[in-house]
């Protein structure tokens, strides 16, 4: 049969999601928890696969199993296999045509961004920061020449694998509360450093560094290295995936809120 489960994971000392030859990865330690209770090799497939020191309060896994056991058992006796920070939040019993990754309709990320004088000690490798002061209206301007369908290629990492570089975002939107601004994107797939790189064009535009329309002008040269910086990974954050209903998915994890 074929299951799907919700986690949550700290992404600080992860070297990324996929499994990586002799470096720690999100995806080995629990597929080494999951076969500790199915008591047979479990093999996952993720929803969006992060980068190292990336977070998530919403990753949609899924794998194939022999083994029957009821949710609660899938819950407890995993998340006590594994590590203090990755916990499965919920599982659901799913058709064999739920696909994790080719099933989802949309994904969506926050970004968070600290802008005081001060660096953060608490939430250091949990938020972005900058001493520079971040004018909210310029970042919202520049936000919106980016919704739609576009060709994202310079905002994707020069090494991405991704067949073709057009994706279609549905939402971007940039909110304040205190020292704290958030970054919400929703779009139907991502690209290999696509948040994280827009972050960092709204960093230089929020800082008075380049005017709101070189978000626009960075996306008609189709070129990465007509872009900005790549914001640092730990302020970003995988935060929900939806699905067709049918296959009754939860949406959304918990948003990380600092203030």
């Amino acid at each position: 049969m074929r299951v799907a489960l919700g986690i949550e994971y700290d992404g600080s000392r992860f070297s990324g999601w996929q499994r990586q030859s002799h470096r720690l990865s999100v995806q080995v330690a629990l597929e080494e928890a999951l076969s500790r209770v199915a008591d047979h090799p479990v093999t996952v497939t993720c929803a969006g696969r992060t980068d190292a020191g990336v977070h998530a309060t919403h990753q949609v896994i899924h794998f194939d199993t022999t083994a029957p056991r009821p949710s609660r058992a899938w819950v407890r006796g995993v998340n006590s296999n594994l590590p203090g920070d990755i916990r499965i939040t919920w599982v659901r019993a799913v058709p064999q045509v739920f696909h994790a990754r080719f099933a989802a309709t949309a994904r969506s990320y926050r970004y968070v961004i600290l802008s005081r004088a001060v660096p953060p000690a608490l939430h250091r490798r949990r938020v972005a920061w900058t001493y520079r002061p971040l004018q909210l209206s310029a970042m919202r301007v520049a936000a919106q020449y980016l919704l739609g369908e576009h060709d994202f290629s310079s905002y994707r990492a020069l090494a991405c694998q991704a067949r073709h570089p057009v994706r279609t975002v549905h939402r971007l939107d940039i909110t304040r509360c205190g020292d704290y601004f958030y970054v919400d994107v929703t779009a139907n797939a991502f690209l290999h450093h696509m948040v994280r790189n827009i972050a960092g064009v709204l960093l230089s535009i929020g800082s008075g560094a380049r005017p709101p329309q070189w978000s626009w002008e960075i996306l008609q040269a189709r070129d990465r290295t007509a872009g900005g910086v790549t914001a640092p990974a730990g302020g970003l954050y995988l935060v929900a995936v939806r699905y067709p209903t049918q296959f009754a998915i939860p949406e959304r994890g918990e948003l990380p809120v600092f203030a």
